[in-house]
């Protein structure tokens, strides 16, 4: 995929973020990893059972979805704050699932590609192999 220059790509997983810049044209992607930054998971469930069985998550997947909505919450701001023109998200599906029930309408438009791939941890190359390959 061809991406413009400074498009920022996320990586996460539910756990972790990271952050990289691309610094090429089109097909000559460039990334370059951003500053780390914390996000602060977000309220999580949906009201006062947090009680653990098959109806609800156990406090490690609400933590997980708490982190997403914290990435999603960060994300939002940045594109609002004209931090972010151009947007790839690559999350863990099941994370990337959390990650769209918090995307704002204007991070929503500023979205080029979502890749449903678990590659936090891994190189700048293999995160460039997923983009170009998508």
């Amino acid at each position: 995929m061809n991406l413009p220059q400074d498009t920022v790509i996320a990586v996460t997983d539910g756990e972790k973020l990271d952050l990289y810049r691309n610094t090429g044209n089109g097909t000559d992607l460039q990334l370059v990893a951003m500053p780390a930054i914390s996000v602060e998971g977000e309220a999580k469930g949906s009201g006062g059972r947090h009680a653990s069985n098959s109806a609800n998550p156990d406090s490690s997947q609400q933590s997980e979805d708490g982190f997403s909505a914290g990435v999603a919450q960060y994300l939002n701001k940045q594109v609002l704050e004209g931090g972010i023109d151009n947007l790839v998200v690559i999350s863990a599906p099941r994370s990337l699932g959390e990650l769209r029930k918090h995307y704002h309408k204007f991070l929503s438009a500023k979205l080029l590609l979502e890749i449903p791939k678990d590659l936090t941890g891994h190189s700048i190359a293999d995160v460039e192999k997923a983009v170009l390959a998508a």
